[in-house]
């Protein structure tokens, strides 16, 4: 008999969304209205491979008996009680409000398999809340964008966990063995290409399709909006955004540049890969510098990628310096690579794609738990937390909350004692401990002691 999950929640956290992607179907009404599912609706997924029953329930709600959101909620509890396995979603964006805390003991009661779910954690937005999540004694949150699809492959490795299931191996037909699927095969990588008008984006993005996909020219501001295109490199399929030059606010004036330059915006945000697309002839200038610090920020890979690299003369000196550059003015993202490449003649592409697909795989890794804190304990012993007011702050505890990317968070009695330059050192030597060039590294501080000593099966 297939298992059932019940997902759970306040009303508007996006249960019916997930509802709808793991089912691959819009069964489920969407809306910003809170409160638009009001009885159960049950439907069937395939979670790698074994088929499971999914049951879309109400929003949790505080009600007066005999209301219609009593009656809503007493569905949704009695979805609970005949779960298998509980999803318990939550809105990233909003944060932890006190009818989270009052439906997480509901759930903490039925004594089910519970899988904590922190939804809309696109881009910067959700960060907050999805480290507040922790309060709620679950386990580790899943950091996912039901409307995006992202964190679902971590999402499916907790349910298969929780439910103590192994993903199937896929076969093709006639195969009697075939590898499994992965991550990086799922969907297609979301590669955004940006830069300052007239670095040859465009011309960037038909040498890698292979046509004349995009209108190019002499004259900068040829693109106004981002436009996608579908990219299959090896094995790899990938999500292609031609974007609009980037240039200061100061500069942009005209109503349709500040709607491509906002269009932009939005393909760094939406992307998982971002290529910085520099003019050799000019390179680093600030607002090169600009727009590589707003893709750390957002919490994507980088990679520099230096074009019309046939017109530099001393091309190994003018390398040594990029390199330099990068490192000197992207301490935040600390390794990332810089490839040469001249977009026009077509040269340097397969070395642009190789930093690629090898960034993205680091803006996915996972850093086992006991491997972080044995690294925690030798880097805590190589140089110690600065005392504060003639005390020391100890580090407890670290585990890797989530990739994508990779975000990490330290348990510590006073965390607003840590200087941010003990941070730097950290972050430094996670990065060179564990190989993680190039990508965004998080590292969060919450107070008290390790918050999973002493639990079992995630309650």
């Amino acid at each position: 008999m297939s298992p059932t999950i019940a997902i759970v929640g306040r009303p508007n956290v996006g249960k019916s969304t997930l509802f709808n992607r793991l089912t691959a179907k819009r069964a489920a009404l969407v809306s910003d209205i809170p409160g638009l599912t009001r009885d159960r609706r049950e439907g069937e997924a395939d979670i790698a491979g074994h088929k499971v029953r999914l049951v879309d329930t109400a929003g949790l709600e505080e009600a007066a008996p005999g209301s219609i959101a009593a009656r809503m909620r007493a569905q949704s509890e009695a979805a609970i009680a005949q779960a298998d396995l509980v999803l318990f979603v939550l809105d990233a964006r909003e944060g932890i409000v006190p009818a989270d805390q009052t439906f997480a003991r509901v759930v903490r009661q039925s004594g089910k398999p519970v899988v904590l779910i922190a939804n809309k954690c696109e881009g910067r937005a959700g960060a907050d809340g999805f480290y507040d999540a922790y309060r709620l004694g679950l386990g580790d949150p899943i950091a996912i964008s039901a409307e995006h699809g992202e964190g679902l492959g971590d999402l499916v490795g907790a349910v298969l966990a929780a439910l103590g299931l192994k993903a199937h191996r896929t076969r093709r037909k006639g195969e009697e063995h075939a590898e499994p699927e992965t991550a990086a095969t799922r969907h297609p990588i979301r590669l955004a290409v940006v830069g300052r008008p007239n670095a040859g984006k465009s011309t960037l993005v038909n040498a890698l399709l292979g046509e004349e996909r995009m209108i190019t020219g002499p004259e900068p501001g040829l693109t106004r909006d981002a436009v996608a295109s579908e990219l299959a490199w090896g094995n790899q399929p990938i999500r292609l955004f031609d974007t609009a030059g980037l240039r200061r606010k100061a500069r942009v004036s005209e109503a349709a540049e500040k709607l491509a330059a906002s269009d932009a915006v939005r393909a760094i945000r939406f992307a998982e890969v971002v290529v910085v697309l520099v003019d050799a002839e000019h390179p680093f200038e600030h607002q090169d510098l600009t727009i590589a610090d707003l893709v750390a920020e957002e919490g994507r890979a980088l990679v520099v990628a230096v074009n019309k690299w046939d017109l530099v003369s001393d091309k190994q000196r003018r390398l040594k310096d990029l390199r330099e550059t990068v490192e000197e003015k992207l301490t935040q993202v600390s390794g990332v690579p810089v490839v040469t490449l001249s977009a026009l003649a077509g040269v340097g592409l397969e070395r642009l794609m190789s930093e690629v697909l090898r960034v993205y795989e680091i803006w996915n890794r996972r850093v086992p738990t006991p491997h972080l804190n044995r690294w925690l304990g030798e880097a805590l012993e190589r140089h110690a937390p600065p005392a504060s007011k003639g005390r020391r702050v100890k580090i407890r505890f670290m585990t890797q909350a989530s990739a994508r990317p990779p975000t990490f968070v330290a348990f510590c009695a006073r965390p607003e004692a840590l200087p941010q330059a003990y941070l730097r050192y950290l972050t430094n030597s996670l990065r060179e401990t564990f190989d993680l060039p190039g990508v965004p590294i998080r590292i969060k501080l919450r107070r008290g002691d390790n918050p999973f000593a002493g639990k079992r099966d995630g309650r």
